[in-house]
This record gives C-alpha cells, sequence and structure tokens, in this order.
C-alpha cells in the first residue's frame, strides 16, 4: 500500500516538474517494446480507423436488453408476486457471487486423516475410537465448505431471473461481441446452450446473429426454468407467438456425437456441477459437439477464474480423445497465448475478469446502471494463430499527462505494466491506447525478460 501511495503521488499532474527524480522515474517506467517502431507504419494496424475506433477495442457501450424481453420479464414479476423479492434478489446474488466449488471425496479424506492424526497427538490416548470419530466429524463441520445443488422450482426461477438475467445478458452479449468484431465473416446457422436457465444466451444470439441464426437449442436439467424461459420468449404469456423463432428445450444434452453446433455456450453452468469427474465430462461432450466456438462465462472470481483455466487445459491437451473432429482446438480469447495462466503463476493469484457496464431490468429496487464483473474464455476449432499477436489489457488503462499505463497479458506468456507515451512508441500507438479501456487489445509486443514487477521495483525505490 506504502509503494503504490508513493507511485500515485509522483504520478500526480503537475509533480515531475518539482520533483528532481520525476523525470527519470518516467522514463525508467516508459518501456521500450521491441518490433513496434516510432510511427508503428510497419504494422499497420490502424487501417483508415480512427484511433478511438481501432481494431482492437473490444469493450461495448453500456448494454441494453431487448425491449421485448424487458417487458415479458416485468409482466412476470407481476403476474407472480413474490414476497420481500428485493431481499431474496439480494440474498440469492451474494450468495451466487459468493460460491465456492464443492470439496472432492478424495480431499475430503485426506483432510480427515490429517486431523485424526493432529487429535491423537493433542490428547494422547485418553480418547476412544468412537470420541476421535466424533472431534474429526465435528471440525470437518466447522472448516469445510457445505456446497448444495440448487434446485430451482418455479419460485426460485423467478427470483433468479430478477437477479441474473440483465447481468448475464450482458457477459454474454460482450463475449460474443469480440467473436463478432474479429472475424465478421462468421455466420453462424446453430447454438446449444449448457444450462441455459432464462435464456439469456439465446436473447444474446439473436442480437447478434440473428439474421444468420436459424436453430437455438437450450439444455438445462430444471424443467421450471426451461418453462420460464418458453415464457420469456412469448412476452410473458403460457401461449402465443416466440419472439425467436427456431428456439428448442430439452432437460439432456444430444446423445449422437455426431451432431455438432457452429456455437456452443455454457454460461455460469460449470460452477454448478458436483465434482471434477462431472465437470471433465460436461466440457469434453461440449467441445465434442463445437463446430466453430465454444463459449464458457462465470463469475469474475478467482474460482470462475480457475473453472476455466481447468476447461482450457483440458481441452489443449486432450486432442486425441476428439476423434470424429481432428481439428485442433485454440484459444480465441481472451488469453493472447496458450502458455499457463500467469495470473494463477504469480506470488499471489488473481482472478483475471472483466467489466461489463449494462442498463438494468427497471424493477422497483434495481439501480438503473451496474456493472457485471465475469471470466471469459473463448475456444475455437483450427482458426490460424495470428489471433494471438496482440496483447490484451487486463486492468482499466491509466490515463495521465502525455503517457498512458496499460497493464497487459503478453504473447510471451507474462503480465507486463507498460507505460505507453508518443515520444517512444509512435503518434498512433500512444492515442490508441488513450482510447482503450479494460478487456481490449492494442498491438504491443514486449520483451519477457523485463521483470512484470518493474513498476513496483522502481516505487520502492
Amino acid at each position: 500500500m506504502a509503494a503504490t501511495r508513493k507511485l500515485k503521488s509522483l504520478l500526480w499532474p503537475g509533480r515531475w516538474s518539482c520533483q528532481p527524480g520525476g523525470i527519470l522515474f518516467f522514463r525508467a517506467l516508459a518501456v521500450q517494446i521491441p518490433r513496434v517502431s516510432q510511427e508503428n507504419n510497419e504494422l499497420d494496424f490502424l487501417g483508415k480507423k480512427p484511433h478511438r475506433k481501432h481494431p482492437g477495442i473490444l469493450q461495448l457501450s453500456q448494454v441494453k436488453l431487448p425491449q421485448a424481453l424487458v417487458t415479458a420479464a416485468q409482466c412476470l414479476i407481476q403476474k407472480t408476486p413474490i414476497p420481500n423479492i428485493e431481499k431474496q434478489v439480494q440474498t440469492l446474488t451474494n450468495y451466487l457471487w459468493s460460491r465456492k466449488l464443492p470439496t472432492e471425496p478424495e480431499e475430503l479424506r485426506k483432510k480427515a486423516i490429517q486431523l485424526k492424526s493432529k487429535f491423537q497427538e493433542d490428547a494422547g490416548s485418553l480418547q476412544s475410537e468412537e470420541q476421535l470419530h466424533g472431534a474429526v466429524l465435528r471440525a470437518l463441520r466447522k472448516t469445510t465448505y457445505h456446497w448444495q445443488r440448487l434446485s430451482y422450482d418455479e419460485m426460485l426461477s423467478l427470483v433468479y431471473m430478477a437477479a441474473r438475467l440483465d447481468g448475464g445478458y450482458a457477459a454474454i452479449s460482450r463475449a460474443f461481441h469480440e467473436i463478432q468484431a474479429r472475424v465478421p465473416d462468421f455466420k453462424p446457422q446453430t447454438l446449444m446452450d449448457f444450462g441455459s436457465g432464462t435464456g439469456s444466451v439465446t436473447w444474446a444470439a439473436y442480437s447478434t446473429w440473428g439474421q444468420s441464426l436459424r436453430e437455438y437449442l437450450c439444455v438445462d436439467s430444471s424443467a421450471p426454468m426451461l418453462a420460464l424461459a418458453e415464457r420469456l420468449l412469448k412476452g410473458g404469456l403460457e401461449s402465443g407467438k416466440p419472439h425467436i423463432p427456431g428456439v428448442f428445450f430439452r432437460q439432456f444434452l444430444p446423445v449422437s456425437p455426431k451432431v455438432q453446433f457452429d456455437v456452443v455456450v455454457s454460461a455460469f453452468s460449470l460452477s454448478e456441477l458436483p465434482s471434477i469427474a462431472d465437470r471433465t465430462e460436461v466440457i469434453q461432450t461440449l467441445w465434442r459437439k463445437t463446430s466453430h466456438f465454444l463459449v464458457l462465462v462465470e463469475n469474475g472470481t478467482k474460482t470462475g477464474h480457475h473453472l476455466l483455466m481447468d476447461a482450457r487445459d483440458l481441452v489443449l491437451k486432450g486432442q486425441e480423445k476428439f476423434p470424429l473432429d481432428p481439428r485442433p482446438g485454440r484459444v480465441f480469447a481472451p488469453c493472447p497465448h496458450e502458455l499457463p495462466c500467469p495470473k494463477l503463476s504469480a506470488s499471489q493469484p488473481q482472478p483475471c475478469n472483466f467489466s461489463q457496464a449494462y442498463s438494468t431490468i427497471p424493477f422497483s429496487w434495481n439501480h438503473s446502471h451496474k456493472e457485471e464483473k465475469f471470466s471469459l474464455l473463448i475456444l475455437s476449432r483450427g482458426l490460424p494463430g495470428e489471433y494471438h499477436q496482440w496483447a490484451r489489457l487486463t486492468q482499466p488503462v491509466l490515463k495521465r499527462p502525455r503517457h498512458v499505463h496499460c497493464h497487459l497479458c503478453c504473447p510471451g506468456g507474462h503480465l507486463q505494466h507498460v507505460v505507453v507515451t508518443a515520444r517512444r512508441h509512435g503518434r498512433d500507438l500512444y492515442r490508441c491506447a488513450r482510447a482503450s479501456s479494460w478487456g481490449d487489445r492494442l498491438p504491443l509486443t514486449t520483451s519477457p525478460e523485463f521483470p512484470s514487477s518493474s513498476v513496483q521495483d522502481l516505487s520502492d525505490s
């Protein structure tokens, strides 16, 4: 904290001229970036686009739900009064955000053996086997996370809709926007949504590729949730013409291994599976059914990020297990590489997450604007490697007079704090950096030999 305060004081406007070491400190921070020329002419990354709309801009402006979806959600809440709905919405939101993975049986057994040994050492032979067993059970209950599968009945499904429909829509819209922006010629015809819930993925896909999509398959184990999603499509009514044609609902994944979909999505669903074995089986099944893109979205927590990195490793290292489609899996987003995640290997691991602003459904208890923090992973089949050459902004851009602080995940598989200036990196790159925000991409190639903790080290000196 002291180092951070010192750094902020050095960066405050007007301090450079009055502090003798300020200029030297600033120049030390301005990292020279190999393979980026002074004017960036050799890269020609900008083309004819203005700086504020350079090809790396991926962040959406404030996402708004389709009016038909907003009207249907309001209609359903009005038809079915829920006691203390505001409190229930907040409780469910907090619970879902703080949700951790269930403890694996093997891990639980190891913990029990360790506790038993500890109690035997402390109490000697004074305790009987039965007393030891009881003490171990009590200790396990106090120290083990009690994971429970959520069972969505009609009432809880409505509460979930009120709590998560708009935020989930915003996160998945941001994921689809990245595919559309970077591969504009991609025109999917089929989509499968695993753990479809309220159907927000279908609505987001329709807003993105509605002219080409012909089939949407929603898979969810909860029959009340599927019924709710269908009613949302019909304007909140029991019957009528659905707003989006070609939507089908199932409680189980399609059995045939030959059936593939252009886009396969799992949004906030992997964390609801009870074990590593279940998650492994589901991820392998989803990848087998992926023809072009597999989109995985989870909460922007350490748990959500770990889940996505496990899925990433499973697909990248398990190519031989998918003989029906031998095309290799590639990381499309957000990683600019296929190396181990540097955020997980850091001394203090942090989640890789992003933020998307959105307009909420105008319920009486809602603020008009919120931000959804989420972790994202998009895997593709066989796309070429040039998609990995741009670094990704992993934090909000810090803008200061004549320089910009950028925290990047780089193609070399490392994190780096880069201070971009017009003098050292060229006017075009500097102006593009100022126009960028958290989650965007920049054509920066940094040297892994330069330590990622350079700014902290310099600020302590």
